[in-house]
């Protein structure tokens, strides 16, 4: 009976942040999510020579050994948005809990922001991404178990460089997961010229 409850308690939650995420992004949410990204540590540094960048203010994730992750954003180039994107990600194995974090994907060239924009790009098993974290914070990744400790959003300390054309960096907004990787994540896109 327990185990029962816990089961349809984290269904819940799972679906509740996923639902939150799937929210259409105001211009006020993408401008406090990219200032948040232009401030923390080396993604900073981004801003000032990749080519384009998708942020996604919230992305929802929630897994009771099955997970899902989803979450909407805009494509930016010359800092205009240039198109809407979608996030959606399945995956399985060991993982429990629930959490809501900000990505942005910074595009080094032009043929890298094609890539993504075809419409059905996903991240392959060797993507990885960097955490910026606030506050005492531990994560495990595609790249090993990290922990780190900071002042605030703006002295996160953070490394990170383009593997394929693209760095993804991500700022965890609450929530508690033992899960974190950014393979498996898919995106649809559609540009604003579309209609």
């Amino acid at each position: 009976m327990k185990t029962s409850i816990r089961v349809l308690t984290m269904a819940a939650v799972m679906a509740a942040t996923i639902t939150v995420a799937q929210a259409d992004p105001s211009p006020a949410q993408y401008q406090q999510t990219v200032s948040l990204f232009r401030h923390a540590g080396r993604s900073a540094a981004f801003f000032h020579h990749s080519y384009a960048y998708a942020v996604f203010p919230t992305v929802g994730e929630g897994a009771f050994v099955v997970g899902g992750a989803g979450g909407k954003g805009g494509v930016f180039v010359g800092g205009q948005q240039a198109g809407v994107a979608t996030l959606a990600q399945v995956s399985v194995g060991f993982q429990a809990g629930g959490k809501a974090f900000s990505e942005i994907i910074f595009f080094e060239d032009k043929r890298a922001l094609d890539e993504f924009e075809t419409g059905n790009f996903e991240f392959g098993a060797d993507a990885s991404v960097t955490a910026i974290t606030a506050g005492a914070d531990v994560s495990a990744g595609t790249s090993g178990a990290e922990a780190g400790a900071s002042g605030g959003e703006k002295d996160a300390k953070t490394a990170g460089h383009y593997y394929k054309g693209m760095a993804v960096f991500t700022i965890a907004k609450g929530g508690l997961m033992y899960q974190a990787a950014i393979a498996g994540q898919k995106f649809s896109y559609k540009s604003l010229s579309e209609g």
